[in-house]
């Protein structure tokens, strides 16, 4: 019996969603790791580095650093795009940062944010090129200025100087420095942006060189275990992230660190494959250092068409807040990686 055009277009439905269910489904489960809870920090560039910062301002009572790559400061675009892309990107001069550190203190009174006597001893290292052309310079700048209102100054080292375009600089890997690299967006700089954030934060790491490789395993793991009532696509995630899982860590028989790195817009594995997770230079100094690094991955969207965190509220007015749902996401990540539940952490 012919099946009617309805029944088909249903058949069909179905079967695209058996399928994605089932390709979901073979991508293997996050393990967890010996892990020590006092070691856990974020860092992350563009708008991983916005989202770095909403995931250190948040949840700063489980983070003690963050570093952030040509990034804005917290709540910069106030949930508009049209802020994210004018006054935080291209005049951020004008940036009122009194006005963020009221938002941030209001967040914390209501509790969608940790409260934020919890950043006073944390460690921030942040980056902004001189030859940016994408995000002004001066954000950066913003960035130190709004993070020396909760810690000290010697806790925060900010690198402004730099002859480096948009992106994430390398040692030994990617396009010209100061040239925009659209393709990747990792920059060969000379200078290890991941290893000098990852050292500012934790301290006494040993440096890597330009023939030092990554021994450990970069492993695929399933990111819709972490989304409770629809797929990771709903909000612009990805339904496969990555771990890093350094050499010493894997038998899970010593304590290790944990480092949870953000990519930048079209950054993502659906853009640039695994150039970012395999290069960005984290990978070799977690090898060398104990240190776990956490590769959340998110994808293009109607709403969010250049694949970026969420820092302009695509995802709704909670986005930046312990109700939104890619930071929830990715602290389910993160307690996955710690050996915990959820609840667990709080």
């Amino acid at each position: 019996m012919a099946l009617s055009v309805s029944e088909r277009l249903l058949c069909c439905l179905v079967l695209s969603v058996w399928s994605t269910s089932t390709s979901i489904q073979a991508v293997p489960r996050l393990a967890p790791y010996d892990v020590d809870r006092a070691k856990v920090s974020v860092s992350g560039v563009s708008s991983g580095a916005c989202m770095a910062t909403q995931y250190h301002v948040v949840y700063s009572r489980e983070i003690m650093g963050a570093g952030i790559i040509a990034g804005a400061p917290f709540m910069c675009s106030g949930g508009l795009a049209a802020t994210a892309l004018g006054t935080c990107m291209t005049t951020p001069s004008m940036i009122s940062v009194p006005a963020l550190e009221a938002i941030t203190t209001s967040g914390a009174l209501f509790g969608n944010v940790d409260a934020t006597y919890h950043m006073r001893n944390d460690r921030v290292f942040i980056f902004g090129g001189t030859r940016d052309s994408v995000v002004n310079p001066v954000a950066s700048q913003k960035v130190a200025q709004y993070y020396h209102h909760y810690m000290t100054s010697s806790h925060i080292k900010a690198v402004l100087n730099i002859n480096a375009e948009h992106g994430m600089p390398t040692l030994n890997y990617g396009g010209a420095c100061a040239q925009l690299n659209s393709k990747t967006y990792l920059n060969n700089c000379n200078y290890s942006v991941a290893f000098q954030l990852l050292n500012h934060i934790y301290g006494g790491l040993q440096a890597p060189h330009s023939k030092t490789q990554a021994n450990g395993q970069l492993l695929h793991f399933n990111q819709a275990d972490f989304f409770h009532l629809a797929l990771p696509s709903a909000y612009s995630m990805d339904s496969v992230g990555y771990i890093y899982v350094p050499s010493g860590c894997a038998d899970k028989q010593h304590k290790c660190k944990l480092h949870v790195a953000f990519h930048g817009c079209k950054m993502g594995r659906v853009f640039v494959g695994e150039e970012y997770v395999r290069h960005a230079g984290y990978n070799e100094v977690g090898d060398l250092n104990n240190i776990i690094i956490l590769y959340p991955q998110v994808i293009s969207t109607l709403t969010n068409p250049q694949g970026c965190w969420d820092w302009f509220g695509y995802t709704g007015s909670l986005f930046a807040t312990n109700k939104g749902f890619q930071l929830t996401a990715v602290r389910r990540m993160v307690s996955r990686v710690l050996g915990s539940s959820s609840s667990v952490l709080g």
